[in-house]
């Protein structure tokens, strides 16, 4: 798959894709990001790509035209004429797991990392096919969300991670993850000894998986309690999973 990023700061993408456990999937180019300064496409000797916005306002909106002729250049170069193109904006979609499962079994997309008060809504409205947002707050740029779209659908990659890795992550049956543990079997904290779950150390792969399953639906009744109510309307728990809730209450 191929995702196309446009942007003013295309160093900030380098980092990411070099480093970690995910450069896997860039070096591989099973995901193959390309970096499209959109300085290169403004048509003035100051190489402008935002005025003023009609009808007054604080900040600065970021002109259509060079938007527009960079993403004719990544149509032509992907040879495609209407790729999917994404707009990461606070007024779009929360990403989540279903949706970065999309993406990781798709062609890829044009990622639009917007910067100012936004972009200039005529673009918006003629070119973009998936407005994005990381939750309820406002960044300064689109590139942390691309970059988080990006690692998010690196990992799902075949030999990324260790083939169960991801299956078992928050949100890959609805639910949230449960704590994990590593060595020492004791940790001495604050003068107190803290012992790894004895369950854990039993080598009984049934009572291992389900004293996982019922930490996942702990933490996730506690946190997040919408998801349970997701989980048994989309028939996702078992009898055992219900006898568990119940004795939390729910």
């Amino acid at each position: 798959m191929r995702f196309d990023v446009i942007t003013l700061f295309p160093e900030l993408f380098a980092p990411h894709l070099q480093h970690g456990i995910t450069r896997r999937a860039y070096e591989s180019r099973q995901v193959d990001v390309r970096l499209w300064q959109l300085r290169d496409f403004a048509d003035d000797n100051y190489r402008r790509v935002d005025d003023r916005p009609y009808g007054g306002g604080p900040g600065m909106v970021m002109l259509a035209e060079p938007l527009q002729r960079a993403l004719q250049a990544v149509a032509a170069d992907r040879e495609q004429a209407r790729p999917a193109v994404v707009h990461f904006t606070p007024t779009g979609r929360r990403l989540d797991q279903a949706l970065v499962q999309d993406f990781a079994q798709g062609p890829g997309a044009v990622l639009l990392c917007g910067r100012y008060e936004g972009i200039d809504q005529r673009l918006l409205d003629a070119h973009v096919t998936h407005e994005i947002s990381l939750g309820d707050f406002v960044l300064s740029g689109g590139e942390l969300p691309a970059l988080a779209l990006l690692d998010a659908v690196a990992r799902l990659q075949e030999g990324v991670l260790a083939a169960p890795s991801h299956q078992q992550d928050s949100f890959s049956d609805g639910l949230l993850e449960g704590p994990h543990f590593s060595r020492p079997e004791v940790l001495q904290i604050e003068g107190q000894a803290q012992a790894v779950p004895a369950v854990l150390l039993s080598g009984h792969h049934g009572d291992i998986a389900r004293w996982r399953r019922e930490r996942s639906l702990e933490a996730t009744a506690r946190r997040r309690p919408e998801l349970i109510t997701a989980a048994r309307a989309a028939g996702r728990l078992s009898k055992q999973d219900e006898r568990f809730l119940s004795q939390l209450g729910l």
